[in-house]
């Protein structure tokens, strides 16, 4: 990153010892955060539009089979993006100080980000208009955007350790671990 606002990614500790300032909650307070929040809902109302006008007309064109296929992925596309855009608004709330960390808490165990496989190699996946298949694609884009920035947020609480001071080589083995979904 560069620019004004870039910080390095690291947690830095106050001299007197228990503040933990954390590089990806400075993030989710940034205008990157705003870019990632507005891409986000860009996405969310374009896919609508699409769904709506042009996916519409291009479906009536397809196969049985295929239009099978474009139901199906239309769907998934549909509430993964709901996923991302409840993440984005719950982290925008949270910025703004319409709810509390215990509440952006509460309402984040509800929310289902996952690392889903991409749908490609589903037969007749490839036979789908270009325009639900680029907006699939986006989608998944914007949901390892935020599933990583997800992860980085969750990962403070276990850098610091019990006397209070940040514990860097930690903060790297908790984000290997749930980068890669191992326990330590």
């Amino acid at each position: 990153m560069s620019g004004v606002n870039s910080r390095p990614d690291v947690s830095s500790v106050s001299s007197k010892g228990g503040v933990t300032v954390s590089f990806v909650e400075r993030y989710a307070r940034s205008e990157q955060f705003d870019r990632i929040f507005k891409d986000g809902m860009t996405l969310v109302e374009q896919t609508a539009v699409y769904l709506d006008s042009d996916g519409r007309k291009s479906a009536k064109g397809l196969s049985p089979a295929i239009a099978v296929v474009y139901a199906t992925e239309s769907m998934r596309l549909t509430t993964r993006l709901l996923e991302l855009a409840s993440w984005l608004l719950v982290r925008r709330s949270l910025k703004t100080g319409e709810i509390s960390p215990e509440e952006a808490r509460v309402k984040r165990r509800r929310i289902k980000l996952a690392t889903v496989g991409r749908p490609a190699h589903v037969k007749g996946f490839a036979e789908l208009p270009e325009g639900l298949r680029s907006l699939i694609e986006r989608s998944f884009a914007l949901n390892d955007r935020i599933v990583g920035l997800d992860r980085a947020l969750d990962a403070p609480e276990a850098v610091v350790t019990a006397i209070g001071t940040a514990n860097p080589v930690g903060a790297q083995i908790t984000e290997l671990a749930k980068a890669f979904a191992i326990r330590h």
